[in-house]
């Protein structure tokens, strides 16, 4: 692992929380599992607690990637970041297309899934957010019929520290300025009515 310079304190803390609730959670999947092979019966009930029971692995999955620490020199499979992804932003409403290499820089997986995280606060009525990664970079590409980009969470990609206010639904924005560093990237917004393209 390659460290330089301090150590960022919140993605430890992020990967901390991550790592030390996909224990409990597997035993409730295997918990589960147990009582349907025991009483040889499923319900409304059981698909409720499965289903949850997944929605929380998702979630820790893509939380793991956008939030945990990550290494510059660490590798992360793109079938992982594409399932996960897939997976957590896939919705009624919305629906989520990846088209990764095989392996790809963990910092850069990163970056990718906190921009999604920002793309998605921009559809309240859904859409559809496409996330490609080739050897000339990273491209996500949004559209919906209703596009809303917050000027006040969208100001915060190209702000040095947190602006008062800032709601633990919009964290995403405030992280993407250091994981840009991280990454060795710059950022490149095009935003219309319609329609979002980030690139980096």
């Amino acid at each position: 692992m390659t460290h330089t310079g301090s150590p960022d304190v919140n993605a430890l803390i992020g990967s901390r929380i991550c790592h030390d609730l996909i224990s409990p959670l597997g035993a409730i999947g295997n918990g589960l599992e147990l009582l349907e092979m025991m009483s040889n019966s499923s319900g409304p009930e059981f698909d409720l607690i499965r289903d949850s029971v997944q929605n929380a692995h998702t979630r820790i999955r893509v939380f793991r990637l956008a939030f945990g620490a990550a290494s510059t020199d660490a590798v992360v499979k793109g079938s992982e970041v594409s399932e996960a992804a897939t997976a957590m932003f896939t919705g009624p409403r919305l629906t989520m297309r990846c088209d990764l290499p095989k392996a790809i820089r963990r910092v850069e997986a990163k970056l990718a899934l906190l921009l999604v995280m920002c793309v998605e606060t921009a559809l309240p009525r859904g859409g559809e957010i496409t996330l490609t990664c080739t050897d000339t970079g990273w491209t996500i590409h949004a559209t919906g019929e209703r596009i809303d980009t917050d000027p006040a969470a969208w100001g915060q990609m190209a702000e040095a520290a947190p602006a008062p206010g800032l709601s633990a639904a919009e964290v995403q924005f405030a992280l993407v300025p250091g994981a840009l560093r991280a990454a060795g990237r710059r950022l490149q917004t095009d935003l219309s009515d319609g329609a979002i393209r980030l690139t980096f």
